[in-house]
C-alpha cells in the first residue's frame, strides 16, 4: 500500500510538472518578444565601460535606445566619442555630427595657500556626507570639500587628489568625458567644457557666489564679480550672474584679454604655449 502510494505521488508530481512546463513553454512563445538583432551589434562596438556618462544604464541599455530612435542626436557615447558614433551610426544607417572633445575642469582656486582652514572636519570622508554637515573647513562654503568623492567615482583613473593644493587633479590624457566626477561633487566644482583647440581654453576657476568682499575674505584667488572681463571680452563670452562670471566655452575665442584684466586671478588659461620674452641687449 506505501509503495503504491509513493509511485502514485510520483507519477501526480510529474505529471503536474510536465504540464506546467508545457503552459510554460506556450505561454513564452505567446508573448515572446523580438529583440532587434542590431542592438546586439552596436554594443559590440561601444567601449563597454558602462559608465552611465551617455544617461543610460550601461552600453546594452544605450544599444537599445539608439536603435530605437529616429535619429542619433539625442544619443552620444562620451567614451567612445566620434570613432565610436561613426560606428553606430554606420550600423543604424544614421548620420551622424561630430561633436567637440570634452574634458572635466576643475572650478575651484581654493588651495590651502589661498584659502586657509577656520576649523577641523573629524567626520567620515566623504565630500558628500561632509557637505550634509556643514559647508567646509574654510570660509568659502562654495569650493572643494577635498575628501577626493569624485577621484572614487572615476573609472578611468582620470582624477587624483593633489596633497599639497589639496584640490582635484584632472589628467587629460585619461579622462573621457564620462561626467561621472561632475555628479559626485556635491558642491558642483567640476564641469565638463570642451578640450578647445591644442587643449587651449579659459575659464573662471571659482564657483564662489558670495559678494565679493566676502568672497575675497574667504580666499584671495576667488571671483569677485567684479565685471572687469566682461568689459574686455569682445566676443560676449562672459556674463556675471550672482557675483559669479562665467565663460561660454563656445563664444570664447581664446584671446586671454579676461585673463590679463581679472584683479583675482580667478581666470585660468591652460595649455597655452610660454612666449619667453626676448632679453634686451645691454651689452
Amino acid at each position: 500500500m506505501m509503495t503504491t502510494t509513493i509511485i502514485w505521488t510520483i507519477v501526480i508530481l510529474s505529471g503536474l510538472g510536465l504540464l506546467l512546463a508545457l503552459v510554460l513553454f506556450f505561454i513564452a512563445k505567446k508573448f515572446k518578444v523580438e529583440e532587434d538583432p542590431r542592438i546586439d551589434e552596436v554594443e559590440a562596438v561601444m567601449p563597454g565601460a558602462n559608465c552611465g556618462g551617455c544617461g543610460f544604464a550601461g552600453c546594452r541599455a544605450f544599444a537599445d535606445a539608439a536603435v530605437k530612435a529616429p535619429n542619433l542626436d539625442n544619443n552620444y557615447c562620451p567614451v567612445g566619442g566620434n570613432e565610436v558614433m561613426k560606428k553606430v551610426a554606420g550600423i543604424l544607417g544614421y548620420e551622424v555630427k561630430e561633436k567637440a572633445p570634452q574634458v572635466a575642469v576643475v572650478r575651484c582656486n581654493g588651495t590651502c595657500e589661498n584659502r586657509p582652514r577656520t576649523n577641523v572636519y573629524d567626520g567620515a570622508s566623504s565630500c558628500k556626507v561632509k557637505a550634509a554637515l556643514y559647508f567646509g573647513d574654510t570660509g568659502c562654503q562654495w569650493g572643494c570639500l577635498g575628501c577626493g568623492d569624485c577621484v572614487a567615482a572615476c573609472q578611468f583613473g582620470a582624477l587624483s587628489m593633489d596633497p599639497v593644493t589639496g584640490l582635484p587633479v584632472v589628467d587629460e590624457s585619461k579622462c573621457t568625458a564620462c561626467g561621472s566626477c561632475v555628479k559626485a561633487c556635491p558642491k558642483g566644482v567640476i564641469e565638463l567644457r570642451n578640450k578647445g583647440p591644442r587643449g587651449m581654453r579659459v575659464f573662471v576657476s571659482c564657483v564662489n557666489r558670495d559678494k565679493g568682499a566676502v568672497a575675497r575674505k574667504a580666499c584671495i584667488a576667488s571671483c569677485i564679480g567684479c565685471g572687469k572681463c566682461v568689459k574686455t571680452c569682445s566676443n560676449e563670452a562672459i556674463t556675471v550672474e550672482n557675483n559669479l562670471a562665467y565663460i561660454d566655452f563656445a563664444k570664447c575665442k581664446l584671446c586671454k584679454k579676461c585673463v590679463e584684466a581679472c584683479p583675482t586671478g580667478s581666470i585660468h588659461a591652460v595649455n597655452f604655449p610660454i612666449i619667453k620674452k626676448k632679453e634686451e641687449n645691454n651689452e
